[in-house]
């Protein structure tokens, strides 16, 4: 038995993927949003110039590995829409 699978069809896998990885994340950064009433910049900016809040720092690491995991993933769907990736 033989499967026939023709690159356009391993990018579009791969696209659906991705979009659904970004839906939680996304939701999670919302919650943040919502709990802070900041962008992860603004809230990036108002932590390291106040006093250490132990339960803020660990939500902004938090935040921070959700935003990088959005912009990774991102980064990877914008090239696959671009036509700037391979498949081996």
């Amino acid at each position: 038995m033989s499967l026939d699978i023709d690159e356009k069809e391993i990018k579009q896998y791969k696209k659906l993927k991705i979009i659904g990885d970004l839906a939680p994340i996304k939701e999670r950064i919302k919650l943040f949003e919502k709990k802070y009433g900041l962008s992860f910049h603004e809230f990036e900016k108002q932590v390291s110039e106040e006093a250490e809040d132990f339960e803020r720092w660990d939500d902004y690491i938090e935040w921070k590995a959700y935003q990088k995991k959005l912009n990774d993933l991102n980064k990877i769907l914008d090239d696959i829409n671009n036509d700037r990736i391979t498949v081996n």
